[in-house]
């Protein structure tokens, strides 16, 4: 094994370039190295998908905009309208939900808390007194509608053929 491969950098996504794992019973090296490869992995896969899930970082969030409003959409599956509160302030919308999970099994009682919290800039010409929130099938949409003044600025373009 090189030590090349022991730096995820160079991996791929499907992970064939890996190390495979060999008899790590019989070598306490080996079985050491597969951990430390599975460690360095799980970390460097958080920034693949920075918005994937609860556990990685926080939910996917994706913001698009039309001529009348910026709308932000965040993916919360498991949680309910009452697990997420919104606040937005002329520069800021802030998102923040937690969820939390009961377990009761032979007698005891496992308890988990998951919660997110994602602040975004509001642009410019947007009128935070407006807004609204819908939770539909677990995603989130937040419309920011913009002003009277900041929908008559926008000026179209025509696109021509080069």
């Amino acid at each position: 094994m090189a030590f090349s491969d022991l730096i995820p950098w160079g991996w791929n996504r499907t992970r064939d370039r890996m190390p495979a794992r060999r008899d790590t019973e019989d070598n306490p090296m080996m079985s050491l190295q597969h951990d430390l490869n599975r460690v360095f992995e799980d970390f460097w896969t958080r920034f693949d998908t920075p918005f994937g899930s609860l556990t990685a970082g926080g939910p996917r969030t994706d913001i698009s905009e039309t001529d009348e409003a910026v709308l932000v959409s965040v993916d919360l599956p498991g949680l309910d309208e009452k697990d997420i509160a919104v606040d937005v302030t002329d520069d800021i919308l802030t998102i923040r939900g937690e969820r939390e999970d009961k377990t009761a099994r032979d007698g005891f009682t496992s308890q988990s808390r998951r919660s997110f919290h994602r602040m975004i800039p509001v642009p410019p010409g947007v009128d935070p007194e407006k807004a609204e929130a819908e939770f539909r099938r677990g995603v989130l949409t937040v419309t920011l509608p913009k002003t009277e003044e900041a929908r008559a600025r926008v000026k179209r373009i025509e696109v021509k053929a080069g």
